[in-house]
């Protein structure tokens, strides 16, 4: 049988599986369901043989889950309470720049002796990792960067921001909190509507009852007419510049449609576009290639990536210390600019907060609009002095 035709309900079914056993036994839930879809999606996609032709289903799913699944988490979201956590999230992001600027100005200077083309991939990860992948192919482009240090930068920067998010979704707040101080919640009564056992988080029971499923199929296609909406939209601008377009559409459309309180008060509107967002781990953790990784390793890029990943949210967290960010607020911020906005609400699930789920988006755009000018300035600083 065609490993696409299997791969499909392996994809949709197997985080329900997931989400039971974390109801079942305690261990796992402690484990998380991010990190178990990360960890099987890995485990897929590098010990199994799949033909070429899974990228292009991968690549579709991937995108298509995660622009389904942003309304739905917006759909219960009280925005007034999130305005007042908006100015702080504005400085943390700011910080987030200073810090991959700092570390890829650093990293230049560790690999340039190895590297002919250090200062373009200085611009490509101050780029990256203030916004993400859209702007390292826009910088690419500009910079006429090679085809195959592209390529290996991207691989590269998949598998070690895979460690990165396992890392923030598993020891990162308690660790950070060890200097960093508590995120304080502005709306929590707000934000959770209802019964605190049936809007957790977490917390799917009672979601097939004839009470919550048919407003639930309701909200689905409310989803479904943003997501057209958005894609519509978008096509009305280049192309390199389509993708943040679709996610600040879907976004605004998203938070549009919290403000109806029919719409906002659909029980488990969160807990469906979570369950999306597990697809997408598995999905993205099926398509890391650490076959690639480790068979034919190159050490200039490989060190610059670990570098900025790792040393810039370093960087990143001493800098909050100054200014007081609380550790909630530092991780999703940091999330927003190495990783982008998709993977704000599985960080958000793992911290189990989903009121700064609007602060990691709203950073994260930010970073879609200015990563494209910030590493381009940079790269030309770094040929032009160095």
């Amino acid at each position: 049988m065609n490993p696409v035709v299997l791969l499909i309900p392996f994809y949709f079914l197997f985080p329900v599986l997931v989400i039971y056993l974390c109801y079942r036994f305690p261990l796992v839930n402690k484990i998380g369901a991010v990190i178990l879809c990360y960890l099987a999606g890995m485990l897929v996609g590098n010990f199994l043989s799949l033909p070429p032709a899974v990228a292009g289903l991968q690549d579709t799913l991937s995108s298509a889950v995660v622009a389904l699944a942003l309304p739905l988490l917006l759909f219960s979201m009280d925005v007034r309470a999130w305005f007042r956590l908006a100015g702080k999230s504005t400085l943390c992001m700011l910080l987030a720049t200073i810090a991959i600027i700092v570390v890829a100005f650093g990293g230049f200077l560790i690999i340039r002796d190895k590297a002919p083309y250090a200062w373009q991939l200085g611009g490509m990860a101050v780029g990256l990792y203030t916004g993400g992948t859209p702007n390292l192919a826009a910088i690419k482009t500009a910079l006429h960067v090679d085809t195959d240090v592209y390529i290996t930068m991207h691989t590269y920067d998949t598998v070690i921001s895979l460690i990165y998010i396992l890392f923030l979704c598993s020891v990162a707040q308690r660790l950070f909190g060890l200097i960093l101080p508590r995120f304080e919640s502005r709306g929590s009564a707000a934000v959770l509507e209802g019964n605190a056992e049936d809007e957790a988080i977490d917390s799917y029971r009672g979601i097939f009852s004839r009470k919550i499923w048919p407003p639930l199929l309701g909200a689905f296609a409310v989803a479904i007419v943003i997501l057209g909406a958005s894609m519509g939209l978008a096509e009305l601008f280049p192309e390199d510049h389509r993708t943040a377009v679709t996610i600040l559409a879907i976004t605004t459309l998203g938070i549009a449609c919290s403000f109806i309180p029919q719409i906002r008060q659909i029980k488990k509107t969160f807990q469906a576009g979570m369950y999306l967002i597990y697809v997408f781990c598995l999905v993205v953790g099926s398509m890391a290639n650490l076959k690639e990784l480790f068979t034919r390793v190159n050490w200039p890029i490989l060190l610059f990536v670990t570098f900025c990943i790792f040393v810039s949210l370093l960087l990143h967290v001493l800098l909050s210390s100054i200014f007081k960010i609380d550790t909630d607020t530092l991780i999703i911020t940091s999330t927003s600019a190495i990783c982008s906005p998709p993977f704000v609400p599985v960080v958000a699930n793992a911290l189990k907060n989903k009121e700064i789920i609007l602060s990691g988006l709203y950073t994260g755009i930010i970073g879609y609009a200015i990563g494209n000018y910030v590493g381009i300035t940079f790269s030309y600083l770094l040929k032009s002095f160095f």
